[in-house]
């Protein structure tokens, strides 16, 4: 469970950060595909960095790094992940901490690759002050930039092939739901709710996009101060009832134990016609909150939810 503002952090401001020793590397067991030639060069917004061997300890300091790496084929390659990485199970969860990071702590591991969230506290400089370089990625803000941060995790340790089958199995699995939701007459219209005291997202943000993709649209882009919040906005519930969305999205059922049933009992909501024709869908936390490969499990759930509640008069 992540607190709401280490929720939002994650979900506004993701940044990877990737660090390569010249420890020298191995080939991982359990790898579906050759390894890379190294050294290889990793190309990002700041520029490039050149590693020498294929790393074989990697940390991943990001809970969402760490579903990319695995997925890539590099988990025989991990060998730490934060406290917060409870997925995939098996991962060598430890106490570190991506959202407060220990220099000394993360360096007594002896990683020859590193991956963060957050350039927090100076990160970056103090881990290039113990000689280990860092590549900084720019948060992802959509699909397309979560295809590359994929292939790019897959190039660091030395899994381009397995990387780029990742991504072209997520590009179609993508499009085949996003093809199988009717297109309606109007854009549906949504409240997805972060935590209970209304914070939500605009159509803007990474999750607005997703959603996007199957004719949604956020009743969170028409309040007061939503650029002015990055896109994450607090609303009220006078706000939400008057919006009266087509449908409701709890990304709290497991932070907070939000369910239908206790958004039906708040004051007013009953009236909505999301609550009173059933139209409300509780998604998992972590899933709704990580921008990696799970991402299409979420939009996967929410199209179920379409198909299964339908919208009357938009057909």
């Amino acid at each position: 469970m992540i607190h709401l503002s280490r929720r939002l952090a994650v979900l506004a401001v993701p940044v990877l950060f990737l660090a390569a020793t010249s420890c020298a590397g191995t080939t991982a067991q359990g790898s579906s595909a050759p390894a890379a030639g190294f050294p290889v060069t990793i190309h990002a917004a700041d520029g490039s960095l050149r590693i020498a061997h294929r790393p074989r300890a990697i940390v991943s300091l990001s809970p969402t790094a760490t579903e990319m790496l695995y997925a890539v084929g590099a988990g025989s390659q991990v060998k730490a992940v934060d406290k917060d990485s409870d997925y995939p199970r098996g991962a060598p969860v430890t106490s570190l901490d991506g959202t407060n990071p220990n220099v000394e702590a993360i360096a007594a591991t002896k990683p020859d690759l590193v991956v963060a969230s957050q350039n927090t506290d100076g990160l970056r400089g103090q881990l290039e002050a113990i000689g280990i370089p860092v590549l900084v990625d720019p948060a992802a803000t959509d699909l397309q930039q979560v295809y590359a941060q994929l292939e790019q995790l897959g190039e660091a340790p030395g899994h381009v092939a397995r990387a780029r089958a990742e991504v072209s199995s997520l590009r179609g699995r993508v499009a085949r739901i996003v093809a199988s939701v009717p297109k309606p007459s109007r854009p549906l219209t949504y409240y997805y709710e972060l935590d209970q005291t209304y914070y939500s997202e605009t159509s803007a943000t990474f999750i607005g996009q997703l959603l996007g993709l199957l004719g949604l649209k956020s009743i969170a882009d028409a309040a007061a101060g939503a650029g002015a919040s990055g896109g994450y906005p607090q609303l009220n519930a006078e706000f939400i009832v008057k919006a009266n969305p087509d449908y409701v999205f709890l990304a709290d059922t497991a932070c907070c134990g939000q369910s239908a049933a206790t958004v039906a009992a708040r004051p007013g909501w009953a009236t909505m016609a999301a609550v009173r024709d059933g139209r409300v869908l509780g998604l998992d936390d972590d899933i709704a909150s990580r921008w990696g490969p799970r991402v299409v499990d979420l939009l996967h759930d929410v199209a179920d939810e379409l198909h299964a509640h339908p919208v009357r008069g938009t057909a």
